[in-house]
């Protein structure tokens, strides 16, 4: 059987907002799909802090968020085991972090100031234009520190057609019609509780399933696919978070406390990444959608970021100090290797939402 293609994306080696040129770039680790072993990583090409990485459907161009103050999204045509630039395009605000193709649009989620980018794309996969439309939003929260104003961390496409944005600083969903000239404001699908500083999401069987990286949380939604509207039915505390009165989860900005990161469906089970515990943590979904937690898996550096599930083995991109990782069902460490800041794991033909 072929081996399965992973593109990784990375940050500079010495963290966010350092000068690029030491090191960061896309990589590509292929990945035995039988035994799940993990091939030797290599840069493909260098490019600064390309935290987030997305690929058309037809498998033809690549495009990375630069997750830097100036906000940029690269695009590079693949030819097999060799990138080609195709250009920049600014992502309407500061530090992008996350990117989501929709037919001849990219959405680009910025962190920085909380703005949602809308790129539009060419036939042949190119930026149409150098500047993109531009929704601001306004709000915090009451983390002083990190809900100062709003911050964009995740964008996914809903079951009734919306387009969503997930923003840590306002503890909201915010709602998005799509239009021909773009997106339009739709309001807010679902408010967390304050403080939650919710960072992403994953939709399915009539669910959204939420990280709170602020309060150490997995929240569970029932989604209304009429109306694409989300409403708070359980919540639970991240494995190892200090539940406290009134704070569901304990704190997670005190250092190595409990910090949920991505989140992925693998069959009737939600696969959990937990910084500061460092571990994957599986719940069992029910019929009713509700979680039950079934176990926390162990992993060698301890900072997944990022983590997809492919072919039955759960691969993460551990940030610090940084590793590609593959882990079976059980929780066994199959393969794992060394791989600067790795922020992003994309399988081939695969999405990494």
């Amino acid at each position: 059987m072929a081996t399965r293609t992973l593109w990784i994306g990375t940050y500079p080696p010495a963290g966010i907002g350092t000068p690029p040129g030491r090191g960061e770039g896309i990589y590509r680790v292929d990945l035995d799909p039988v035994s799940g072993v993990l091939s030797t990583p290599w840069r493909v090409v260098e490019t600064p802090a390309p935290s987030f990485v997305v690929r058309r459907p037809d498998g033809t161009v690549l495009y990375a968020a630069d997750e830097s103050e100036a906000g940029l999204v690269a695009a590079f045509r693949v030819h097999d085991e060799r990138l080609e630039p195709l250009g920049t395009a600014s992502s309407g605000g500061a530090h992008p972090c996350h990117l989501l193709l929709d037919g001849d649009r990219l959405y680009a989620a910025n962190y920085g100031d909380g703005a949602l980018g809308v790129l539009s794309l060419a036939a042949d996969g190119t930026f149409v234009a150098d500047e993109p439309q531009v929704l601001h939003h306004t709000g915090s929260g009451p983390d002083a520190d990190r809900q100062e104003g709003p911050h964009a961390h995740f964008v996914a496409l809903a079951p009734g057609g919306h387009v969503l944005a997930v923003d840590l600083g306002t503890d909201e969903v915010r709602r998005y019609r799509r239009t021909p000239a773009g997106l339009a404001p739709a309001g807010v699908a679902a408010t967390l509780p304050a403080g939650t500083g919710p960072r992403h999401l994953v939709l399915g069987r009539g669910f959204a399933y939420l990280t709170g990286e602020l309060d150490s949380t997995v929240h569970v939604l029932r989604w209304d696919a009429a109306t694409d509207t989300g409403v708070l039915v359980q919540t639970l505390p991240a494995p190892g978070a200090a539940e406290e009165p009134g704070v569901a989860g304990g704190d997670a900005r005190v250092a190595g406390s409990p910090a949920p990161s991505h989140l992925a469906l693998d069959g009737r089970e939600l696969v959990v990444g937990v910084r500061g515990v460092g571990a994957l943590s599986r719940f069992a979904v029910a019929d009713d959608g509700l979680l039950t937690h079934v176990a926390d898996q162990p992993l060698p550096t301890g900072t997944p970021r990022h983590h997809a599930v492919v072919d039955g083995w759960t691969v993460v991109a551990e940030q610090v100090p940084g590793a590609v990782t593959a882990l079976a069902r059980s929780g066994r460490v199959v393969s794992s290797r060394a791989l600067p800041s790795a922020a992003c794991v994309l399988p081939d033909g695969g999405d990494p939402r």
